[in-house]
């Protein structure tokens, strides 16, 4: 998916824990600049992510980065850097501690040099003398990203690393991802908010229960997921009269009335249903009171992209 040399390829890779498959068959190639893995909770998503830090061995398949073998190649997991989701690492630091401890893990020759450089990229005060349990859960996130990025690592492996930063923190954290990955950076950035991944750039990978359910350019793939089938529930003044209209445009599987004032519309897709169905109420005189699709979530839309 990206005219680079892979920095990171998954090949077959599946992970299993006992009669449980996490991640089946799974093959993708990721290079420089941001990549987003998109999907709902469960989808498999931290368990790849931990595959690919070498952290857990895949029960079958292969991954490699930088061309080598992450769990079997210690060396390797010091070119990656890591956002987990996880905050039981945290110890009664002062952040700059903390990130200055991992620097030290790392090599970095001035290490609190380098903790107060990434702490500034995360727009937090390196002299901040108070102790991390005591930090919000943004600043705490924000702190995770800082010791991530503290040996200036090529990879860089984040797990949700927005949970919990408010709208401006976001900005700036997707800002600090972009420039990272311009800089020729391989930046993998999990999440489970399709609105969000939109604003990480245009090459993401969809994992569904356990499998790659899509990959490429996002715009492509949301056009997939506009055009899946849709379910919605409408209150109108007149339903029969609406659903018959729509039905003689040819843009319903099926409906049926819902009590006094409501429908449930199964139509063929739902782009299509959004742009009649505001034309037809008015030509036949219908008051529309409320429209709500029944099958919007995550969920949903990745099983439609897995089974299609």
């Amino acid at each position: 998916m990206s005219t680079h040399s892979p920095t990171i390829r998954a090949q077959g890779v599946s992970k299993w824990f006992g009669s449980l498959v996490a991640v089946s068959d799974v093959t993708f190639d990721v290079g420089p600049g941001v990549t987003a893995l998109l999907g709902p909770n469960g989808a498999g998503k931290s368990t790849m992510l931990r595959m690919l830090c070498g952290l857990a061995r895949p029960s079958r398949g292969s991954v490699r980065v930088l061309g080598r073998d992450p769990r079997s190649d210690v060396g390797v997991t010091r070119e990656i850097g890591l956002v987990p989701q996880q905050e039981t690492v945290f110890e009664p630091l002062t952040a700059r501690e903390f990130v200055r401890v991992c620097a030290t893990l790392h090599g970095v020759e001035d290490a609190d040099a380098a903790a107060r450089r990434a702490l500034g990229a995360v727009a937090l005060d390196p002299d901040d003398r108070r102790r991390l349990p005591t930090y919000s859960k943004g600043m705490r996130q924000r702190v995770k990203i800082a010791q991530a990025i503290v040996h200036d690592p090529p990879v860089l492996v984040l797990d949700e690393p927005l949970a919990g930063l408010d709208p401006r923190q976001r900005a700036h954290m997707i800002e600090l991802f972009h420039r990272l990955g311009d800089e020729g950076r391989c930046v993998v950035v999990a999440s489970h908010v399709l609105e969000e991944v939109e604003r990480f750039g245009s090459d993401v990978l969809v994992m569904a229960k356990g499998r790659l359910a899509a990959s490429g350019d996002y715009h492509r793939i949301r056009d997939l997921m506009d055009d899946r089938p849709l379910r919605v529930r409408v209150r109108a003044s007149a339903p029969r009269e609406l659903a018959a209209a729509l039905l003689r445009e040819g843009v319903l599987v099926a409906a049926r009335v819902d009590g006094e004032d409501g429908l449930v519309l199964d139509a063929a897709d739902a782009r299509t249903l959004a742009r009649v169905l505001p034309p037809v109420a008015r030509d036949q005189g219908v008051t529309l009171f409320e429209v709500q699709p029944l099958d919007e979530g995550l969920e949903n839309v990745f099983r439609y992209l897995v089974e299609r």
